[in-house]
């Protein structure tokens, strides 16, 4: 159990990086980015592939399409949304919806009958869940204040709220499917499939760049007229920003994910998710160079508070 909540915490200090790095780079357009990050995160694969080349053989056909169905929804649809949630909305906003996970996944969980771990009696999650929504609505309240309520920044607010309910809907449904896998393949070493996961990132990746370099080059100008493609005004920054989310936030946090989830019980793991969520507003503000207002800090509080009390309700297995 501890060993299972250290590389939750670990997993999430890493992950949150991810909602810091489209604001490092707002003049990159979000899908430029998910395509930079994961081909990264593939490349960093090939030589990881080497080391771990017998564990990787003993997948099956089933296995390496389960890792291309993670990837597309859990890793490219996921970070799409969620870097162009971040972009039109801020940082504050979609990480406090994405910090809806831990109660999102226990009420899926539940919903979907998980017979492996009992469901969480509905009565005693309704004071976490009215918490979090409590939460919620002290971080957007502030930060709607600070848009001044303009038309044109209240339209880009609602829009990255939306994408960042997409964003939701993706890490929802990949935690519990990964998990699954995990659970049913436990003779299987996380690491290898974090390697993967990466590897089918790659070709994927490649295919993005290629479309994107298409649609730029097609009269669509997809990323702006302007923009120098592939590696924009910074191609440094860039690059280095890249290659430093795709090893820390894909390789390793994923590595340290899959070890939690064969640990621990995915209601419970899913509810550790909360230290991404708090570790990427504290990235949020420390890069705004700004201190969270008393509202937000009481959201914060209350979000925190909300999933401790989430955590302390257990399974009931079910009487067949």
């Amino acid at each position: 159990m501890l060993s299972g909540v250290f590389f939750a915490l670990a997993a999430g200090l890493m992950w949150g990086l991810v909602f810091v790095a489209p604001q490092m780079l707002p003049d990159y357009p979000a899908a430029l980015l998910a395509v930079g990050r994961y081909l990264a995160f593939g490349l960093i694969a090939l030589p990881l592939a080497w080391m771990d080349r017998s564990g990787l053989r003993a997948l099956r056909a089933g296995d390496w399409l389960e890792a291309l169905k993670l990837t597309a929804i859990g890793n490219f649809l996921y970070y799409l949304c969620l870097a162009a949630a971040i972009q039109r909305a801020g940082g504050p906003l979609p990480t406090v919806i994405i910090g809806t996970l831990p109660v999102v996944i226990a009420i899926s969980a539940n919903l979907l009958d998980h017979r492996r771990d009992g469901r969480l009696p509905w009565l005693r999650l309704l004071p976490p869940l009215l918490l979090i929504a409590l939460g919620i609505a002290c971080v957007n309240h502030v930060e709607l204040r600070a848009l001044g309520q303009a038309a044109a920044s209240l339209d880009a607010y609602l829009q990255g709220a939306a994408l960042a309910l997409v964003a939701l809907g993706c890490w929802t449904w990949y935690p519990l499917r990964n998990a699954d896998w995990l659970r049913a393949h436990a003779d299987r070493p996380p690491r290898v499939w974090a390697t993967a996961q990466g590897l089918v990132t790659l070709p994927a990746a490649l295919c993005g760049l290629g479309l994107l370099w298409l649609l730029q080059h097609s009269g669509l100008a997809l990323l702006g007229t302007g923009f120098d493609f592939p590696l924009g005004a910074r191609p440094v920054s860039f690059i280095g920003l890249m290659l430093a989310v795709g090893l820390f936030a894909s390789w390793l946090g994923t590595l340290c994910w899959n070890e939690a989830s064969q640990r621990l019980p995915t209601a419970l793991v899913g509810q550790l998710i909360v230290f991404e969520t708090l570790s990427a507003l504290a990235y949020a503000f420390v890069w705004r160079g700004q201190r969270p207002e008393p509202l937000t800090l009481a959201g914060i509080a209350a979000l925190v508070l909300g999933v401790m009390l989430a955590l302390r309700v257990r399974p009931e297995r079910n009487a067949d």
